[in-house]
């Protein structure tokens, strides 16, 4: 098995101190505060399914990057900003909980797992000399593991970006290169957060190589291509949802899973995805149960995306970040900075061993002016959604969709 990574990146740039932050709380998050935390995730990665849905073709991201990254702009957001922020993204607890709560769901990544890997990497680039608020390095330092680096983005912000880029590289097994292009580092940037989730990793119960043939994977009724088809038979969990099928793909130690939702007729992605809340998933989700052999064929494939999230964030109720009028004043301490583009890229490689996949977001901020033995048939030859997901804590890492594997 290959490695499960993605990177999240906030640029930030402008002037002035940070402002107060919300002390980090050094009291471990309890158990519902981190399911709550791990449901609005999902909530969120369904919504913005729904608006990325709209573009044709396969489609593949990670929104536990995109609600990382925004939860660490939205610790400096305020007022009317923090608040479309919060709805956005289903952020429901008060500040002095929520973060602690993604902490704990950090520290839980960063444990000893048995049989994969997964791991956390976090960092803060800052202006040498700025003045950053020790409530607020405290706060990224407790529960986001963010220690600080300091760097001359002023003096040659070109050399800084190809480090930023390179620890980028480094902790996504070099599958992100280049996140940020010329020119998005410049003499006015203040500060930068990265962060890193690395997975490493490979299925329960792998395919054999032998078994995967070239075979029609149908487009549409009317149109098919060839694909190379892997073949497995094995006790799934599994659920009959009438109109679709669901399957669970566990990966090695059992604490990550791979569910696809195949539609059971050829054109029937359309109505599935309509039906595709977050309501309904985790009822799905919570039907699936061991109880067929499932004969599974699977297209390989490999799904690379790229999306510029700002008009679509913008769409779904958070227009302010984007705007003169954006309030992060718990950041510099004046309502200066404004979000000016959110970045993201992802790339997924399944095949018969397991899955790798790599995400990268980008938030750059610039200041106003800038049981019984039958066999189930589960043969997804045709367009499909799929999830990668943590089973303990139900949060939603990777959710995309296969139109056409061969592209």
């Amino acid at each position: 098995m290959k490695s499960l990574l993605c990177a999240i990146l906030i640029a930030l740039a402008g002037s002035a101190v940070l402002a107060a932050q919300p002390p980090a709380s050094n009291m471990p998050a309890n158990t519902a505060d981190q399911n709550e935390v791990a449901k609005g995730s999902n909530a969120f990665a369904v919504d913005l399914y729904g608006q990325l849905s709209k573009r044709p073709g396969n489609l593949f991201f990670s929104p536990e990057s995109i609600s990382t990254a925004f939860a660490m702009a939205y610790a400096g957001a305020r007022g009317q900003t923090a608040a479309e922020m919060q709805k956005v993204f289903h952020f429901a607890l008060p500040a002095e909980r929520m973060h602690p709560a993604m902490g704990a769901l950090l520290n839980s990544m960063n444990s000893t797992h048995q049989g994969y890997e997964l791991h956390v990497a976090d960092a803060l680039w800052a202006q040498q000399n700025q003045s950053l608020l020790p409530a607020y390095l405290n706060l990224v330092q407790a529960d986001y593991g963010a220690g600080l680096r300091q760097v001359d983005f002023t003096l040659n912000p070109d050399a800084v970006r190809a480090t930023i880029n390179q620890w980028v590289a480094q902790q996504t097994d070099d599958k992100i290169q280049n996140l940020l292009g010329p020119g998005t580092i410049t003499p006015a940037t203040l500060l930068v957060l990265t962060n890193a989730i690395y997975f490493k990793g490979a299925w329960l119960d792998p395919f054999d190589a032998s078994d995967t043939k070239e075979d029609d994977f149908h487009l549409s009724a009317m149109r098919t291509v060839k694909s190379p088809m892997m073949r497995h038979t094995e006790r799934y969990r599994y659920y009959d949802g009438g109109a679709f099928q669901e399957v669970e793909i566990p990966y090695q130690g059992g604490d990550l899973s791979m569910v696809v939702l195949l539609p059971k007729k050829i054109d029937g992605l359309p109505a599935l995805e309509k039906s595709f809340t977050a309501e309904t998933l985790s009822k799905w989700l919570d039907k699936l149960a061991p109880t067929h052999k499932v004969y599974l064929v699977l297209p390989r494939f490999k799904i690379t995306g790229d999306f510029d999230l700002g008009g679509t964030l913008s769409a779904m109720g958070m227009p302010q970040a984007f705007s003169n009028s954006a309030d992060f004043s718990g950041m510099t301490g004046k309502p200066l900075f404004k979000i000016s583009r959110a970045v993201h890229q992802a790339y997924v490689d399944v095949n018969e061993t397991g899955t790798e996949a790599a995400a990268a977001t980008a938030i750059t901020m610039v200041g106003e002016t800038a049981m019984r033995e039958e066999i189930v048939d589960f043969n997804a030859d045709h367009p499909f959604l799929f999830l990668i997901r943590d089973t303990k804590s139900g949060s939603i890492l990777f959710l995309g969709r296969v139109a056409d594997p061969t592209k």
